[in-house]
């Protein structure tokens, strides 16, 4: 977690460690580096608001290099800054003041999304194909002519959204529902920025290939043949 608010930063500490989870806690970006450099996070809590590198700065650093879900701290009144988080690469965003159990649910939800935390693996692999890609939905990769795709936690689960739904338009209520979860109060613009910053990827890698369609007044759409392979 990095804040520069001591007392949040004990609270949110001691909460979570009750819960079973191994906390490291910052006080800034700086101090983010130095416990970076003694092992991987399986999922960061970042304060927006904080003197000398904000949030939104440490957020850019961290994707540049890492798909590590990020949970940003905002308060209420910040709706273009969360916007911004979101689109530099957030996974998720909580607003201040905020209770014990729904950050415990965020948490949760999004260590179950990105492969951290499961009780029991799959015993049935889940491998599709589209386009030049193959995504496996248990392993939670995606790979692009045999070389793997840097997607963060949520835009994977989007890109799976669309693949096991294949040329089917998908409404934003739907899918919040199958990416988030109705216990999420999600901003409007939510699903637009992850299936733009989704879009861009994929069409940085497959330019000209329009996988992710808009369709007026309904929603988006996977636009390529979907196969299931071993």
């Amino acid at each position: 977690m990095v804040d520069d608010d001591p007392d949040i930063r004990d609270l949110v500490g001691r909460l979570l460690e009750r819960e079973g989870f191994r906390m490291r806690l910052a006080e800034s970006g700086r101090a983010m580096d130095a416990e970076l450099q003694k092992g991987s996070p399986d999922l960061i809590i970042l304060d927006l608001m904080m003197p000398g590198e904000d949030g939104l700065s440490i957020c850019r650093r961290l994707r540049a290099h890492s798909a590590v879900p990020i949970l940003m701290l905002t308060a209420k009144s910040d709706e273009t800054d969360r916007v911004v988080g979101l689109e530099l690469g957030a996974d998720d965003y909580l607003p201040k003041p905020f209770g014990p159990r729904e950050l415990l649910a965020r948490v949760r939800a999004l260590l179950r999304r990105s492969g951290m935390n499961q009780a029991a693996q799959q015993p049935i692999v889940r491998r599709y194909a589209f386009d030049r890609f193959v995504i496996d939905i248990d392993a939670r990769v995606v790979i692009f002519e045999d070389e793997p795709a840097a997607l963060t936690s949520a835009e994977f689960d989007l890109l799976a959204c669309f693949v096991l739904r294949p040329r089917r338009v998908l409404s934003r209520d739907q899918i919040l529902d199958w990416t988030h979860g109705r216990n999420c109060d999600p901003l409007d613009r939510t699903v637009d920025i992850l299936v733009s910053r989704l879009r861009r990827k994929l069409d940085s890698l497959s330019p000209g290939s329009g996988l992710i369609s808009t369709v007026r007044n309904g929603g988006y759409l996977l636009t390529a043949s979907v196969r299931q392979v071993n």
